[in-house]
């Protein structure tokens, strides 16, 4: 007998680490949407900051529990995926000993765990893969190799156990039919569910700065130097094409995601600093450490521009929320912002070098009004392709039909 579609659910959702970033907006997003079809909706992680957060986790609208925290993330800065793989195995077990059954659970960006959620043969388990680890992580070395090796491989074979698996973009659909070659040749196709924005959260701005925007986690794969060495070469351009503006009022202005317990964001950060200082823009560049959503939804309504550095990031959801601001953006013609802005209409998709960026950042000075008109046109575009209620729809369906395929 199949569960009538109508069914309210209970919904389990993990999630490595409960931050301030785009995989954890997203995890927020999905929440907030399924319990507002009606679910019930409980999340687990190995770690939540109620002061460095989004604000939904701690305001009710559904519970977070919190296993693990006292196990490592890393062991003098190594192995950090086979710590994180032990804290998400950890909350796994926990949730399934200590918690009742779920109709489904939504695992995030960790496959290992899904094994484990298996054991209850009336749970159906969706995957969410943001992008296949076994590319993110670093192979450079023999001994680096035989570490992943044996991880990589889990990583392939559990991915394929989940009942359904989602990715986050055309782009990382791809990527994973050419990197899970054993799930491909099954015929084992993950479905597309693109993050979102809530749209509501921003107001169309009154006010223009001459301010770049810059907003990433402070981590060096955000290739945010790209942004300081593009905004430096402002200086450089011929006189000619910037005419009428005002170069030096330009400001740029970098915020983001920072954990002072991650090495690599308290370094990059002063890696940052110097090459600002090396530029000499360094009294024309602000560093913003995790602001509040409140303080970046300010940053937005103020800037000209949003600029995006990543390239080949495999979404990326700081586009959306700047075009949801009525921002342009300036990003990289590749990976996930290929399928989010419209190169000409919402902003800019460049080459990854600085010139480039250089080239599309002067247009926008000498003609702030081309920035208003993009502005409104993202706006729209954002409203009507990647709103939290679309994604919502989209996220509620799956997991309502993958609910109804099991027997009661």
């Amino acid at each position: 007998m199949e569960r009538k579609r109508s069914s309210k659910l209970n919904i389990a959702i993990i999630h490595p680490d409960l931050g301030i970033g785009g995989a954890e907006r997203l995890i927020v997003d999905a929440a907030v949407e399924l319990a507002s079809h009606g679910h019930s909706v409980h999340i687990f992680t190995s770690h939540h900051d109620k002061n460095r957060c989004f604000e939904e986790t701690i305001s009710g609208i559904f519970p977070v529990s919190v296993y693990g925290s006292f196990l490592p993330r890393h062991i003098f800065y190594r192995l950090h995926a086979l710590c994180a793989y032990l804290r998400c195995i950890f909350v796994a077990l926990c949730m399934l000993f200590l918690y009742p059954s779920f109709d489904v659970i939504l695992a995030d960006q960790v496959s290992i765990v899904i094994p484990l959620l298996k054991l209850k043969k009336s749970t159906k388990v969706v995957f969410y893969c943001h992008f296949p680890d076994l590319l993110l992580a670093q192979h450079t070395t023999a001994l680096r190799r035989l570490y992943r090796k044996p991880i990589d491989f889990a990583e392939e074979i559990t991915t394929g156990m989940a009942d359904m698996i989602l990715v986050n973009s055309k782009f990382t659909a791809s990527t994973f039919a050419k990197t899970f070659t054993q799930l491909h040749s099954r015929g084992i196709q993950p479905a597309v569910l693109y993050p979102a924005v809530n749209v509501d959260q921003f107001e169309e701005p009154h006010s223009y700065k001459l301010n770049f925007l810059s907003i990433n986690r402070f981590e060096k794969k955000k290739n945010i130097e790209l942004a300081v060495s593009a905004f430096a070469m402002l200086r450089t351009l011929d006189e000619h094409s910037l005419q009428n503006s005002n170069i030096a009022d330009t400001t740029l202005t970098i915020a983001g995601g920072y954990d002072k317990r991650l090495r690599e964001n308290v370094e990059y950060l002063e890696e940052l600093k110097s090459l600002a200082a090396r530029e000499g823009v360094i009294d024309r560049v602000k560093f913003i450490t995790s602001c509040s959503t409140a303080e970046r939804n300010a940053l937005l309504s103020e800037c000209l521009c949003v600029i995006y550095t990543p390239k080949d990031e495999h979404f990326g959801i700081v586009p959306l929320e700047a075009m949801a601001a009525h921002k342009p953006v300036i990003a990289c013609n590749s990976g996930g912002p290929v399928e989010t802005v419209k190169d000409g209409v919402t902003g800019f998709l460049c080459e990854s070098t600085p010139k480039d960026f250089s080239l599309a950042m002067a247009k926008l000075i000498q003609d702030t009004q081309m920035a208003k008109t993009m502005g409104k046109e993202a706006r729209r575009h954002v409203n009507e392709s990647f709103s939290t209620r679309i994604f919502g729809q989209h996220l509620n369906e799956y997991l309502v039909n993958i609910a109804s395929s099991k027997e009661d």
